[in-house]
């Protein structure tokens, strides 16, 4: 028997705002989709990890209910929401919701 041998790719777009796109797939299935970019000005400081959630406002809520902390409020873009959490060992991320979805 062969042993199949799963290939990921990630593919990083061209830094828009200092912000680069993240996707993400498995032999040409789904995978989790975000990006890379600095985060909020006031708090947390430095890099700041994206990712692509279906409904922000769940996404959020459950983050919350798993003990993380919103640090920026979910915000509304021309093409997607962002909001920014920490979680409980203080790890900074960013949820984002795309509107063309």
């Amino acid at each position: 028997m062969k042993e199949q041998i799963e290939a990921n790719r990630w593919k990083v777009a061209a830094p828009h705002w200092d912000y680069w796109a993240v996707t993400t797939c498995k032999n040409d299935r789904p995978g989790i989709d975000g990006g890379i970019g600095k985060g909020p000005n006031d708090y947390p400081h430095g890099t700041r990890i994206q990712i692509e959630v279906d409904s922000i406002d769940e996404a959020i809520a459950k983050a919350v209910e798993s003990g993380a902390m919103v640090v920026r409020e979910k915000m509304e873009f021309d093409e997607f929401y962002l909001a920014y959490l920490v979680d409980p060992v203080g790890l900074g991320f960013g949820l984002i919701e795309n509107k063309n979805r």
